[in-house]
């Protein structure tokens, strides 16, 4: 088990900048770098990488860009950890002890349980967001 690495934390404000787009728009990848102040070269393996695994779709063409293939309630943050990270919830046990083993595997399932929250509840962070940015003099 690992940390997040960047390339999560970018996936998921890219995500984000998609899941404000309505019906069938799309964002080009330099308006998605821009929104979610990401550097455009990296955000394109990103993007690439969840094309692959069915988190996004994209459109070819001048009016061409990515959009999110599920809606965000449906795609978990655990999802994109395991797609992006490599050795995210791996086996950290490496002894034949069964007592250790029994403790990894409980750990391991904690943090998977903990990451299995759906990106919809960036909705209620983008709520909370503009209530604390929300003040008049």
């Amino acid at each position: 088990m690992t940390g997040i690495s960047t390339k999560t934390i970018y996936a998921v404000a890219a995500l984000h900048e998609l899941g404000s787009m309505q019906g069938d728009e799309v964002l080009k990848i330099k308006e998605i770098a821009a929104r979610a102040n990401v550097p455009q070269n990296f955000l394109e393996q990103i993007l690439l990488e969840l094309r692959k695994q069915g988190i996004l779709t994209s459109v070819k063409g001048a009016k061409g860009g990515y959009k999110l293939a599920k809606e965000l309630k449906d795609i978990m943050l655990k999802d994109i950890i395991m797609i992006l990270e490599t050795d995210a919830l791996s086996d950290v046990c490496k002894t034949n002890n069964p007592t250790l083993k029994l403790f990894w595997e409980d750990i391991k399932e904690g943090v998977s349980n903990v990451f299995n929250v759906p990106l919809s509840e960036l909705e209620n962070y983008q709520i909370k967001a503009n209530q604390t940015l929300n003040y008049s003099i």
